[in-house]
């Protein structure tokens, strides 16, 4: 498995970013999706992280936004095929680790009640749950954690 910074205007990641908006669309009404597109994510406050399997196909990514005090974890997402295997555990570590080494003191992240999965990773990562950051608000569906790092 490796993880690196690529663009994700690529079809093969343009096409795991609208897998991944799928998914969310049938489990959130689009008021409770707070989705960054790939103009978005290719800012220069966004880390865009891939993984690829060691035949080079893209197997998951995720990324981060600067957000100054702290980087803020978007569009997590595994391969269904590739899930269970560990590729969600090490592109958080390959997070954690860019944001530490940008300097930056947390992460923080919003994530939703039906996604049971990500929000055991995040658990497991060592996030606790807190209170809206940023422009979130309220949202019963919405779960918002943070980890120090």
């Amino acid at each position: 498995m490796h993880i690196k910074k690529e663009s994700p205007n690529q079809p093969e990641i343009v096409a795991m970013l609208e897998q991944l908006d799928a998914y969310f669309g049938a489990l959130y009404p689009a008021e409770s999706n707070h989705l960054l597109d790939v103009a978005a994510l290719m800012q220069p406050d966004v880390v865009f992280l891939v993984a690829r399997n060691d035949h080079g196909a893209a197997v998951g990514c995720g990324a981060y936004v600067n957000r100054g005090g702290y980087a803020e974890v978007k569009r997590m997402y595994v391969d269904p095929s590739q899930r269970g295997q560990g590729v969600g555990g090490l592109l958080m570590a390959a997070i954690v680790d860019g944001a530490r080494s940008a300097g930056l003191p947390r992460l923080r992240l919003e994530t939703g009640i039906s996604q049971p999965e990500a929000i055991g990773l995040y658990e497991r990562d060592g996030f606790v749950r807190i209170a809206p950051f940023g422009d979130y608000v309220e949202d019963p569906l919405s779960i918002f954690m943070e980890k120090p790092l």
